[in-house]
């Protein structure tokens, strides 16, 4: 599976801040249905990316600040941290014997070039297109 479920919260949240109001993580959790603690957390990755800005106290909450028609669904999952990779031996901290021996490893090869395939993907498509209606 390529889109996690941190990566579908995240969407969610985006999706709550649409409209540019500032909601509070009540607000938003309970309206996209989801785990508050769960979200807290996903919100402070979302503002380290600058895509959202929090303000703390009484009346405080979450905005949206990004151009969403400029942040991929590729840019989404490298901000909630989540690796796209369709194979751990892509990881280059992975240690495989295969990859370096025998002059590599054709599994290997065949893989990153379908991983190259699938980050492009990944990357053509904007936060704008997914989350807005048709």
């Amino acid at each position: 599976m390529v889109i996690t479920r941190e990566t579908d919260y995240a969407l969610r949240i985006l999706r709550a801040l649409l409209g540019g109001d500032l909601r509070t993580v009540g607000q938003i959790a309970q309206d996209e249905l989801l785990p508050q603690a769960f979200a807290y957390k996903i919100l402070k990755k979302l503002e380290r990316a600058g895509l959202i800005e929090v303000t703390r106290g009484t009346t405080g909450g979450c905005r949206l600040v990004a151009d969403l028609s400029r942040i991929s669904l590729y840019d989404l999952m490298m901000a909630t941290g989540e690796r796209s990779d369709l194979s751990s031996c892509m990881d280059p901290q992975f240690q495989c014997t295969w990859r370096n021996c025998h002059g590599g490893c054709t599994a290997y090869r065949k893989l990153m070039e379908i991983q190259k395939k699938l980050d492009g993907e990944l990357r053509s498509h904007s936060l704008k297109e997914i989350l807005s209606e048709p």
